[in-house]
Parts: structure tokens; sequence; C-alpha cells
């Protein structure tokens, strides 16, 4: 591998991984979260900063995979737009307190990754592979965004 080729992987490591940190930090759950009705299948606040930073090392490998494929071509064009909808989808719900908005938002990311994993599998198996448990979270953060709408 090229030195810029790992600078490019180093780069979308800082943005994926400290952006996504970053949005975290600045959108916390909160009073407003703790006070809404919530579906049994609710896992422990806690469990989110691991998982996610799990993910967002893979959804940046996944990138970098993909922009070496070309910034233009579809893989990473749809790698972009599922990386603005998962830095929206925080500010939306615990910042904006709109769960339904955040309902738009997320079902949007979750087709946008499965539309990147069925675009890149012919490509690129390892960049697909790697959106599949991205996809599985976020298919699960849908039933829990959806529940919270219902029930609140």
């Amino acid at each position: 591998m090229s030195r810029s080729s790992f600078l490019a992987l180093g780069v979308l490591l800082v943005v994926v991984v400290g952006g996504g940190l970053f949005i975290g930090a600045t959108n916390l759950p909160g009073d407003w979260y703790a006070s809404l009705q919530k579906p049994g299948f609710t896992p422990p606040n806690w469990l989110f900063p691991p998982v996610w930073t799990v993910l967002y090392v893979a959804i940046a490998v996944a990138g970098w995979r993909s922009l070496a494929l070309g910034a233009t071509r579809a893989p990473f064009r749809l790698w972009a737009l599922q990386l603005v909808l998962n830095f929206a989808w925080s500010p939306v719900v615990f910042t904006l307190h709109r769960l339904d908005f955040g309902l738009g938002i997320i079902l949007a990311l979750l087709a946008t990754i499965l539309l990147f994993i069925w675009v890149s599998w012919p490509q690129d198996r390892v960049a697909a592979g790697l959106f599949v448990p991205y996809a599985l979270w976020v298919g699960y953060a849908s039933a829990l965004n959806a529940s919270l709408v219902a029930l609140n």
C-alpha cells in the first residue's frame, strides 16, 4: 500500500470515528430520553458507545476501500450519504427531540446501508461485508426508534 493510501485511511478514521464520537458527546440523550416510555428490548445505555466505536472503525475502513474504487463511483457516493444520515440522527433525536424525523432519517440510513452492500458486493466483498453488522445494528435501532415513536 502506498503512503497516500494509508493517509486516506487515517483521514477517514479521524473523520468517521472522531466525528461519531463528537456528535455522540455533544448530543446526549439526557433527561428527555430517560423520561420516554421504552420498549422491553431497549439495550442499556452503556452498550451504545462501544458498539458505535467498533462500527465506526468498520465504516471508515469500508469507506477507504470504496474510495480506492473512485470517489465518483456509486459505492463511495452511497458511503458518503450514509455518513451524513448517520451523523444527522443524534442531533435530530437527542437535541431537537424529534423521534418522528429521526425515524425517517434512520430508515433512509438503513436503506442506504443496504444499497451500499448490494452495490459494493460485486466489486469489493470486504467493504460490503464490513457493512453487514452495521445494517443489523441500524435495523435494530430502527425498530427501537419506531417503538419510541409509537409509545410516546
